[in-house]
């Protein structure tokens, strides 16, 4: 088998928990949207972000709030709704509201991949600025910031939805310098990791505390591990 030279990361259910997006991320953003809506619609900066979405649901602030609300309750993977969602969150990061709680052996692992010369990259259906924002504020230690030891960041904008197999074959593309059999992706969705083998990738699968339970015939088939510990062989 050939050694992984790329660590290609998901991040929820695999670096940090679901219940960090779901039960902090996703209601923060819901909770400061109107202040944000009331001080910064007409601004230059938000503008960008309120163009993105379809006009019916930007004619007013009542109904653009009313779409953001009917998506994050519908868990819809929005492009525009994540672009707005990384944007609100930026503030609680710097303020110091939100920080991400990493898996404990996380942290720790991709510097020991770093120093063995491998190359980390992210793919995650959060936009990039949100991927970017996350791993700058976690709760690592001595050093927060751990987006110095990312090489690359992939979203559903720049690589396509992480279920379809031409995204990891259009993310390989983008760094031809490694065979698609030296990538290693991490995911907790089985979807997601029978599409990166199906590209040609190594795939693994990572159930974390507060996962959903795997079928039956997954750990038959695919690789699953319950920390990075156990990827010594890599």
């Amino acid at each position: 088998m050939t050694s992984a030279k790329v660590v290609l990361l998901d991040i929820e259910g695999t670096v940090c928990p679901i219940s960090f997006v779901k039960d902090v991320l996703f209601p923060y953003a819901l909770e400061v949207l109107p202040d944000v809506l009331e001080k910064e619609w007409s601004s230059p900066e938000f503008v960008k972000y309120k163009e993105a979405f379809p006009p019916e649901h930007r004619s007013s602030r009542d109904a653009f709030e009313a779409h953001v609300r009917d998506l994050v309750a519908k868990d819809v993977k929005a492009s525009y709704l994540k672009s707005l969602q990384g944007y609100l969150w930026e503030e609680g990061y710097v303020k110091g509201d939100l920080k991400a709680p990493l898996f404990p052996d996380v942290a720790a692992k991709m510097a020991e991949w770093r120093q063995k010369g491998l190359t980390i990259m992210i793919y995650s259906s959060g936009s990039v600025a949100a991927q970017k924002l996350l791993f700058k504020h976690t709760n690592a230690a001595p050093t927060s910031d751990l987006t110095p030891q990312i090489a690359d960041w992939f979203d559903t904008v720049n690589a396509g939805l992480k279920t379809d197999e031409s995204s990891y074959k259009t993310i390989a593309s983008k760094h031809p310098e490694f065979a698609p059999g030296e990538w290693l992706f991490l995911s907790d969705n089985v979807k997601e990791v029978d599409a990166a083998i199906e590209a040609g990738m190594r795939s693994v699968v990572a159930q974390r505390p507060g996962n959903a339970p795997l079928a039956p015939d997954v750990p038959k088939r695919l690789r699953v591990i319950e920390t990075f510990e156990s990827l010594d062989d890599i």
